[in-house]
């Protein structure tokens, strides 16, 4: 007889933890027995994806994660490395994509709280929180919704606990329509002197429960962010946890203190799957057991059972192994903080969890199966990429509208290049981020170098904790990248790119490009489309990471991003490999902004030339291509890294010699939309002469093709000769890697580009560029 025929369980109610039959049939073997209903919540919450990886782990695997500057890599709660002079820096990125498609407001905001969680249980403190977001289009009004109570929710945690947003990215397209992402990164400087760690150790120690009290909320939230949403996902609210970004500033405080003590052994953030998760990984970690009493848990709601106590994701939690007899001390910090703390449980030899309850066991499970020792999928790669790919690198250019110098025809509409230039700067994607990054409160802590929207990373100044540490100048940059489309179309040198894209723009700014975190944000693995799309993406990343010379020190993986169509048919989300990355700034005097920063500097382009025609440059799922003429087609960019890393040198190098005086990435819109940005970024103008009168290219490719590997900076032009020399050294005299493309004009001038000395292609006014570009969220708004 099989284990679930005589299961005291229906298929449904196993089903609905999140369980596959066979996977029930591998915990009654390794119980002896089938297990109660508590138990089987632990098991459904710990097997999900969004907890074991049971799909993405051997992926993730071939992820670099050593190098001279890693402290910690995966495995913890978060990333740490060396900054140097004494300083380190704790970072992670996670999402909280399911919780805020169904309570946008709560699920964002509790996204913030989660993750600082993950910061300060390292025993640093948090100094700055980065989002990565995507929404549908704003011509629908759930998704204004849905967009408006993100970042609603961002901000009201952000600013109320008095962490500083200082940057990120916003993305809008058809198809997140259902299923939003929302991922948050966050840093913070090390305050200890040891980096705390989550393993449980010293049998007979402690375990104390710390924060705020256990309530319903946020009942199995683990399970709910993997599985597809559905309209009957709006019947889970109650997996949407509730947070109090007061309580979690008190908290913060309250762990830094007590880390400081010495007398914590481990701590650990009661995230995704509550007390369930932090008491099992804990002990695995440890090689230890934990033994845990609920009648002693801190409670806001009455009646509660087992099953609530272990499923409840209630936030500002943490779970504390202490020295014994260190305890009180540990207790009268909190209480001093005005939080709750007592001693719930104990570390014991045997390597089991056991749940206590009104005098009972309430469950008893070996800690490896819950946090190890879990089910890995090995799955079948597609032999050859599927045919929506192959269908879509089979487009060309030569399909789209003849065009000329004077621009072309659109559904017999006439569109000269400036009319084109207008029209991306006013899509949501390129257009102002400005409406978001207003109702964040960036300068909180007083350390923000750069305000959101003013250059490529944000860059936080990192202010000398103690006295006698060296080099106050350094500072750190962090940038979360990913371009959606590309990964789609080719998720192997898509997520490549994104790599890429991240660390150009760290040096953008004069940054060394240190470390990784990384949010897979991907559909259904078990669908073989959806598999190879993880599998290819998370090759490419592993590969550009080594390359870049970038390991990877943790981060998030958010499958079953999909939502039910009204034919039941899931529909998932574009693949969405978010890259956080943090890099160094020796002398944050020597930092750069994307805005023209005087009338009469050089602007010059270093990278692919304006007259390449290889894979490099090209239309393939380009802005352009997708908001102008309504196709997703073709192959994306495909990074030189040799070039990149060149690129990347010789900026990070005109910054620091003061040469050069801004720098702008060229991505999203091409050279055109890039220059436009630089314009309106300063309120400067600039003349460009491309002289391009003899070429083959098609001139929608050469104005707003997009590529890898291409930095727009303006040098000052009494630096002109000594940036022009280095660029030789490096170069050569014949190469076409680098090219002075004009000067910046006065202020108002607007942006004009001419193919020879006196023929103009573009002709913009500044006007026209900054209303475009700086009202096209409200305008969708109506705010």
């Amino acid at each position: 007889m099989s284990s679930i025929s005589s299961a005291p369980f229906s298929p449904e109610e196993i089903a609905a933890e999140g369980l596959k039959p066979e996977e029930y049939e591998d915990i009654v073997h390794r119980l002896g027995r089938h297990p109660n209903k508590a138990e089987l919540g632990m098991f459904g919450v710990m097997w999900s994806e969004h907890c074991c990886y049971k799909n993405s782990r051997p992926l993730l695997k071939q992820f670099p994660t050593e190098g001279d500057r890693i402290l910690v890599g995966p495995g913890e709660n978060a990333g740490v490395v060396d900054l140097g002079d004494g300083l380190r820096l704790a970072f992670k990125i996670e999402s909280h994509n399911h919780p805020s498609a169904v309570e946008p407001f709560q699920g964002a905001a509790t996204g913030v709280g989660g993750i600082l969680r993950d910061i300060f249980t390292m025993g640093a403190r948090p100094i700055a929180v980065l989002n990565s977001l995507r929404f549908g289009s704003l011509e629908d009004a759930r998704t204004r919704r849905l967009f408006s109570g993100v970042v609603e929710g961002i901000s009201h945690y952000g600013n109320c606990v008095g962490v500083p947003t200082v940057g990120g990215e916003v993305y809008f397209d058809p198809a997140y329509s259902d299923n939003p992402l929302v991922n948050v990164m966050a840093l913070g400087l090390m305050e200890t002197p040891e980096i705390v760690k989550s393993g449980a150790a010293g049998i007979g120690n402690p375990v104390l429960y710390v924060g705020s009290t256990t309530g319903r909320d946020g009942m199995g939230g683990a399970s709910f962010a993997s599985a597809e949403l559905s309209e009957q996902s709006m019947d889970d609210r109650p997996a949407v946890q509730v947070g109090d970004p007061f309580l979690e500033k008190s908290l913060i405080e309250a762990c830094l203190e007590a880390f400081k003590t010495g007398a914590v052994v481990a701590a650990q953030d009661m995230g995704a799957a509550g007390i369930t998760c932090s008491t099992s990984e804990m002990a695995a970690k440890g090689g230890v057991g934990i033994e845990l009493d609920l009648d002693l848990i801190p409670v806001r709601e009455s009646g509660m059972v087992p099953y609530e106590y272990l499923l409840s994701e209630s936030q500002e939690r943490m779970l504390f192994v202490a020295h014994k007899g260190r305890e009180q001390e540990l207790i009268d910090i909190f209480h001093r903080w005005g939080l709750q703390a007592v001693v719930a449980g104990t570390v014991i030899a045997e390597p089991i969890v056991r749940i206590l309850f009104q005098g009972g066991v309430a469950a008893e499970i070996p800690a490896t199966a819950l946090a190890d020792n879990t089910p890995i999928y090995h799955r079948e790669l597609l032999a050859q990429p599927p045919e929506y790919a192959r269908q879509a690198w089979e487009w060309t250019a030569n399909s789209l509208p003849a065009c000329t110098l004077e621009g072309i025809d659109i559904q017999g509409n006439h569109k000269t290049w400036s009319d084109i230039l207008l029209q991306l700067l006013d899509t949501p994607t390129i257009a102002s981020k400005r409406w978001v990054y207003r109702q964040y409160d960036h300068q909180v802590q007083n350390n923000t170098v750069m305000l959101p929207g003013g250059a490529d990373a944000a860059v936080v100044r990192l202010r000398p904790l103690e006295v006698g540490i060296p080099n106050p100048k350094s500072a750190v940059a962090a940038t979360v990248d990913c371009n959606s489309r590309y990964v789609y179309l080719d998720p192997y040198e898509g997520a490549k790119a994104v790599v890429a894209e991240a660390a150009r723009n760290l040096s953008c700014v004069g940054a060394e490009p240190l470390a990784v975190t990384d949010n897979l944000n991907f559909g259904s693995p078990e669908k073989p489309i959806g598999y190879w799309q993880l599998a290819s993406a998370c090759q490419g990343i592993a590969e550009a990471c080594r390359i870049m010379e970038t390991p990877v020190t943790g981060g998030n993986v958010s499958l079953y991003n999909e939502t039910l169509d009204a034919t039941g048919t899931p529909q998932p989300i574009y693949p969405t490999p978010v890259i956080g990355m943090v890099g160094l700034i020796p002398d944050m005097t020597r930092v750069c902004r994307q805005g023209w920063q005087a009338e009469g500097d050089l602007i010059y382009l270093l990278g692919l030339p304006l007259t390449d025609s290889t894979p490099h440059v090209c239309l393939g799922g380009s802005e352009y291509l997708a908001s102008i003429h309504g196709v997703v087609a073709g192959k994306p960019p495909v990074v030189d890294f040799d070039l990149e890393r060149r690129v990347q040198a010789a900026t990070r190098e005109g910054i620091r010699q003061g040469w050069v005086r801004s720098a702008h990435d060229c991505a999203e819109g091409g050279i055109a939309v890039a220059l436009a940005e630089s314009c309106i970024a300063s309120q400067l103008g600039a003349q460009i002469n491309l002289r391009l009168t003899n070429i083959e290219r098609r001139w929608d490719e050469v104005l707003y093709g997009e590529s890898a590997s291409r930095i727009l900076v303006s040098v000052k032009p009494e630096h002109q000769a000594r940036w022009e020399s280095y660029l030789k050294e490096q170069w050569g005299e014949q190469t076409q890697h680098w090219q002075n493309l004009g000067f910046v004009k006065s202020q108002n001038a607007g942006l004009k580009l001419l193919i020879d000395d006196n023929q103009p292609i573009i002709d913009v006014t500044m006007i026209e560029m900054s209303e475009r570009f700086s009202n096209a969220l409200e305008r969708r708004l109506n705010v």
